[in-house]
C-alpha cells in the first residue's frame, strides 16, 4: 500500500487540510491545526546519513525490547549494539546518542500508529464514523503487545532538553490528527458547542492510553466491549441527539 500525504493551506484559514491518498484514491480528508509545520508525521523524514529503512526498523525494534525489559536508563548503547549484532561504532555512526535512538523510536512508532489510524478511516466519509473507527484502531494499537507502544507510553519522560522537546512536538503532530477530527465534528454541529475540544482530546487520549495498563486478553472485558463502551459515553455525553 502506497501512502501519499499532501498538505494544503489557505492564508485566510488558520488550518491545514490533510488529504490522504491510498493507492491513488482519495479516502480521508481531515483538518488539523496550523501549528503542524512542514511534512506531517506520516511522511518519511530522512536526514543525511540516516540509517537505512531495514536497519532502522531492526535497531529500533531491538532497542524497544531492551528499553521495555530493562528500562531506558539501565540500557546501554553497547547492549543495543550487541543485541543488533553490530559494532558499537557502527551504531554510534547511525545514532550519536542513546537519546537519538529513543527519539527515532518514538518517531517511528507514531508514524506507524498514524498509518493504522488513517487506514481504519479510509473510505469513510462520515466524520462521526471516522472518529469511532479511529478510537477502535487506537485501542487495538495499545493492546497489541508492541514494545514500541510500551516505550511510547512510559519511557518518553526519560528524555531531557532538546530531545524531550522534539518528542513533545512528535506527540503533538499525532494528536493533531485527533484535533482535526474533533474540529470537523464541531464545525458540522455533531459535538455540542459548549464542549472544549482541546480538553476533550487530552482527557480522551489519556483515558484510552490508560487501557494499556490494565487490559488483559483473558480479562473481564474484551477489546470490543471497551470500544463500544467508550463510544457509548461519547455519543451520549458529547454529541447532539440528531447525530
Amino acid at each position: 500500500m502506497q501512502l501519499t500525504v499532501l498538505l494544503y493551506t489557505k492564508p485566510s484559514v488558520a488550518q491545514r487540510v490533510i488529504r490522504v491518498v491510498l493507492s491513488g484514491n482519495l479516502n480521508v480528508c481531515v483538518t488539523i491545526p496550523a501549528f503542524v509545520q512542514g511534512e506531517y508525521v506520516m511522511m518519511k523524514r530522512r536526514q543525511k546519513g540516516s540509517v537505512a529503512p531495514s536497519d532502522r526498523e531492526h535497531v529500533l525494534a531491538t532497542a524497544a525490547h531492551l528499553f521495555r525489559e530493562q528500562g531506558y536508563e539501565r540500557t546501554t548503547v553497547k547492549e543495543i549494539a550487541e543485541a543488533c549484532e553490530m559494532l558499537p561504532g557502527s551504531l554510534h555512526y547511525r545514532y550519536p546518542t542513546k537519546e537519538a535512538i529513543l527519539v527515532d523510536l518514538m518517531r517511528f512508532g507514531l508514524e506507524e500508529a498514524s498509518k493504522v489510524i488513517l487506514s481504519a478511516m479510509a473510505g469513510v466519509q462520515d466524520p462521526v464514523e471516522q472518529l469511532r473507527r479511529g478510537i477502535n484502531a487506537h485501542l487495538e494499537i495499545l493492546v497489541s503487545g508492541s514494545d514500541m507502544v510500551y516505550v511510547l507510553l512510559f519511557e518518553w519522560r526519560s528524555l531531557r532538553g532538546s530531545a524531550r522537546q522534539e518528542m513533545i512536538e512528535l506527540r503533538d503532530r499525532y494528536e493533531a490528527l485527533w484535533a482535526g477530527m474533533l474540529t470537523c465534528l464541531s464545525q458540522q454541529g455533531a459535538i455540542r458547542k459548549e464542549i472544549d475540544l482541546d480538553l476533550l482530546r487530552l482527557i480522551g487520549l489519556g483515558a484510552l492510553n490508560w487501557v494499556a495498563t490494565w487490559f488483559h486478553a483473558d480479562g473481564r472485558y474484551s477489546l470490543q466491549q471497551i470500544g463500544d463502551f467508550v463510544w457509548l459515553v461519547i455519543k451520549r455525553a458529547l454529541m447532539d441527539d440528531e447525530e
